[in-house]
C-alpha cells in the first residue's frame, strides 16, 4: 500500500484541510495531487471553501474528479462554471496529476499537464444569478476539501501539496 494514500469512499462526505492551527486559509495558491478513480466514482476538490458539518460545501469552487460516473461533467472541470463534458482527460485505475492554481481572479486547472480550465472570474461576478443553486461559487479565501460523492464512489488521493502564493 502507498504511504500517505487517502481513500475516499462510502457516501457523501468532505475531508477539510484545517492546518496545524485549525485555521488554514488560502487566497492565491498552487495545489497538486495524484488522483486515481475507480469505475463509476465521483469526487471533487473544493477550494476557497470552509468547514461545514454536513451537506455540499456552500462556499468555494469545485474541481471535478469523475472519469466514468454518469454525471456528464468530467475530471478537470470547474464544476458548473467551465465544464469538461462527456469525455474525461483521465482513465479509471490510473494515477493522474491534478494541478489547481488561483492567482488573483484567474483559476487554472491542469490534468497531466494539459490545461482543462483557464478562467478568470469576471469583475462583479454574482454566482447567485450566474449559477443555479450555487451562490457561494466565488473567489475569496478558504481551505481545501476532498469530496466523497456517493456510496458507489471510491477515489484515491496521494502526494497532496499546497503552496500559498503572494
Amino acid at each position: 500500500m502507498d504511504s500517505g494514500l487517502l481513500k475516499v469512499s462510502g457516501g457523501r462526505a468532505h475531508l477539510f484541510y484545517v492546518g496545524e492551527d485549525g485555521k488554514a486559509k488560502f487566497g492565491n495558491f498552487e495545489f497538486k495531487a495524484r488522483v486515481r478513480t475507480t469505475r463509476g466514482s465521483n469526487s471533487g476538490i473544493y477550494f476557497h471553501t470552509e468547514f461545514q458539518p454536513s451537506g455540499w460545501p456552500a462556499k468555494g469552487y469545485e474541481c471535478q474528479v469523475n472519469t466514468s460516473h454518469t454525471d456528464p461533467i468530467k475530471t478537470g472541470s470547474l464544476y458548473a462554471v467551465k465544464n469538461v463534458m462527456n469525455i474525461a482527460p483521465s482513465t479509471d485505475g490510473e494515477w493522474y496529476d491534478c494541478f489547481i492554481k488561483v492567482e488573483g481572479r484567474r483559476i487554472l486547472i491542469q490534468i497531466n499537464g494539459k490545461t482543462t480550465v483557464d478562467w478568470t472570474e469576471p469583475e462583479g461576478w454574482n454566482p447567485a444569478t450566474a449559477l443555479k443553486d450555487m451562490p457561494g461559487r466565488k473567489l475569496g479565501e478558504g481551505t481545501i476539501a476532498l469530496q466523497g460523492h456517493d456510496p458507489r464512489s471510491t477515489t484515491y488521493y496521494k502526494d497532496l501539496f499546497i503552496r500559498p502564493l503572494p
